[in-house]
């Protein structure tokens, strides 16, 4: 393989507009540019699109059209969920459970909720970074309301009980929301199957567009709105709906969906045969997050004595972008609190990088990233002193 060939596997971070996505999208930036809410033919031909998108996302995880909210993306998507159930219950139940590990657009709402004056119980999650479900039926209170456990995570790509955690928040009258950022076109997701009341979608991790994502929320359910405007999106997110975005989310969730089967058995093979690799080729690493109970695409090593900063720019440098979990630079050191929640030890906390696999990823690339990582990690350990970062 050609050396100097630029690999991507950072696909939990983003993915590139697949080329069908973009085809259904184009139209709708220049010919079909009503808006939706205007009763003339250029509106009603943007509010047909709506509606046959909504269909399209809803049909994609066994919702109906009318469950559908379409938001900017899963940041978004995730505070709605929080803030309007808080709103809405104010003066009444206050307290929500949520995990160590969830994504900062949970973990950073759930801040801001606790310095209005809500309760948060952050339950913990074994070595594995699996959600312990006695912890989170031991965190209910008289006063809980909401439940928010991210379906798989994006770091370590561990998948979360979450039809079990569903029981749990059914016993006790409790509202359910998942982010399922990472795990929609990775896994079967089917919010009934789930038995959750939301679900966070976001289109960019997917092969569609950024800046564009989805809410569904259970029929029954009300939310107060944490922006304000018109009445779109039922009053829940009102502003001009995004047309091209929300035409191109549909596209890919559809695509997804469609793709499934073939697209997680290939990036699983992939996955499993670049651990392999790397366990058979270099000493000190360990594989962060569940053995099996993953995401396919997803791998997230740790190497000992090694800096993942540097691991990630000397890989970059040789054509291959894969993250890090963790930041550490002369200026700061921020661990991942992912891998520190699962009691990760300091000599392999700071050498973590996440390899996330695409759909065009091959297995020739899998072979060139071991390569180049067993040369890599070997020069950075000859450099490095035992207990450095």
């Amino acid at each position: 393989m050609d050396s100097m060939k630029r690999i991507y596997m950072d696909h939990s971070a983003t993915t590139a507009v697949d080329p069908l996505v973009m085809d259904a999208m184009l139209p709708y930036f220049t010919e079909r540019f009503g808006n939706a809410s205007s009763l003339h033919s250029f509106g009603q031909e943007a509010a047909e699109a709506l509606s046959d998108s909504r269909s399209m996302v809803a049909e994609s995880i066994g919702a109906r059209e009318e469950e559908i909210i379409f938001t900017s993306g899963g940041t978004e998507s995730d505070n709605i969920a929080l803030q309007g159930v808080l709103s809405r219950e104010a003066g009444k139940r206050q307290h929500i459970i949520t995990s160590v590990i969830e994504h900062p657009a949970v973990l950073n709402t759930c801040s801001f909720l606790e310095s209005a004056g809500h309760e948060v119980t952050y339950v913990p999650v074994n070595s594995e970074g699996i959600v312990d479900l006695g912890e989170v039926e031991r965190a209910v209170r008289d006063n809980t309301v909401l439940i928010s456990i991210m379906h798989a995570n994006n770091e370590i790509g561990t998948i979360q009980p979450v039809k079990e955690i569903a029981g749990i928040a059914k016993e006790n009258d409790l509202y359910l929301h998942t982010d399922a950022v990472q795990s929609v076109g990775k896994i079967p997701v089917d919010v009934n199957g789930l038995g959750v009341d939301m679900l966070s979608i976001s289109s960019h991790k997917i092969h569609g567009p950024k800046g564009i994502g989805a809410l569904y929320v259970r029929e029954g359910i009300t939310l107060d709105p944490v922006i304000f405007g018109g009445g779109h999106e039922r009053g829940l997110r009102p502003g001009t709906e995004n047309i091209p975005g929300i035409v191109g989310l549909a596209k890919a969730v559809s695509l997804a969906r469609e793709r499934l089967g073939a697209d997680s058995a290939h990036m699983g093979k992939l996955r499993d045969s670049l651990i392999s690799n790397v366990f058979g080729t270099i000493s000190d690493v360990r594989l962060n997050g569940h053995p099996k109970q993953r995401l396919p695409n997803n791998a997230n090593f740790s190497f000992k004595h090694v800096e993942g900063e540097s691991l990630l720019m000397m890989l970059d440098m040789a054509g291959i972008a894969v993250s890090t979990g963790s930041a550490c630079s002369s200026r700061s050191l921020h661990s991942s609190h992912v891998l520190t929640s699962i009691g990760l030890e300091p000599d392999y906390i700071h050498g973590s990088v996440r390899v996330s696999l695409g759909r065009e990823n091959t297995m020739d690339e899998v072979d060139h990233l071991t390569g180049v990582l067993q040369e890599t990690v070997a020069k950075l350990r000859q450099i490095s002193s035992p207990g450095q970062c």
